[in-house]
């Protein structure tokens, strides 16, 4: 059963490894090799997944009980590539007991 944390999770994903597709593969393909189609192939499922986990992470905030300062980290991991990433581990990943 899908829940909101297991949402974000995969959108947090998903937002990770686009941005990082767009910024170290299409955007040098678009100025080395002068073909802007792959940014625009990527850009649009990039911003979408952008808005939707910006969205999740207000929706999941008072739910997750994250401090001022945990949420902003959240917020900015979304333009710090391989930040989703983090996110996941430190804060969405279910933690082993013991």
């Amino acid at each position: 059963m899908f829940s909101f944390i297991n949402i974000f999770r995969i959108v947090a994903l998903l937002e990770g490894v686009s941005y990082i597709l767009l910024l170290f593969i299409a955007t040098p393909i678009k100025y080395i090799a002068d073909n802007p189609e792959y940014v625009k192939l990527l850009g649009m499922p990039h911003g979408l997944l952008f808005m939707l986990y910006i969205i999740l992470a207000f929706m999941l905030r008072k739910d997750m009980k994250w401090t001022n300062n945990e949420f902003g980290l959240i917020l900015l991991a979304a333009i710090i590539p391989f930040g989703t990433f983090y996110v996941d581990k430190k804060f969405l990943k279910p933690q082993k007991n013991g």
